[in-house]
């Protein structure tokens, strides 16, 4: 069910989701609210889930991982304890940036940084072919980034 947010929550979760840096303050004179309405918003927002994590964005790039991959993943057999593995296994590895369980021609769909492509060989080769649980992988590798965000339209 969704969370109610007003005006001045959702312009607060705009900012927030441009820059989380912004003091309370600073977002309190954007939003024309007190900085302790803002702090008890926020933490709201937390409470109920609204914000699921304060992080920083890096570049891929700047820390030795140019190289981008969306690879789509077919399982031999959808047994709820396979598909559970399947989600577990790709929980514990870093090369996996997002992992998406999805209808249609194949059952997962992953986002995969590496530093090359025989990092990714090497990394396709352990995880995907020697699965016996997967019956096919379909890798793209992304030749540009034009637009990648988590931000959520309010």
């Amino acid at each position: 069910m969704p969370v109610i947010l007003d005006d001045t929550d959702r312009k607060l979760l705009e900012l927030l989701q441009r820059n989380n840096r912004l003091t309370a303050d600073e977002l309190g004179d954007h939003v024309g609210t007190s900085r302790s309405s803002v702090q008890r918003r926020m933490k709201r927002f937390r409470d109920e889930g609204v914000i699921e994590a304060d992080i920083s964005v890096l570049s891929a790039k700047a820390v030795g991982r140019p190289m981008t991959f969306i690879v789509e993943v077919e399982l031999e057999r959808e047994r709820t304890d396979l598909l559970d593995e399947f989600r577990r296994s790709m929980l514990a590895l870093d090369d996996v940036q997002q992992c998406y369980y999805v209808t249609g021609h194949t059952d997962f769909i992953l986002i995969v940084t590496s530093a090359d492509m025989a990092a990714y060989e090497e990394f396709s080769r352990q995880v995907f072919t020697d699965n016996p649980n997967i019956r096919r992988f379909h890798s793209n590798v992304v030749v540009s980034r034009v637009k990648a965000g988590l931000q959520v339209p309010l």
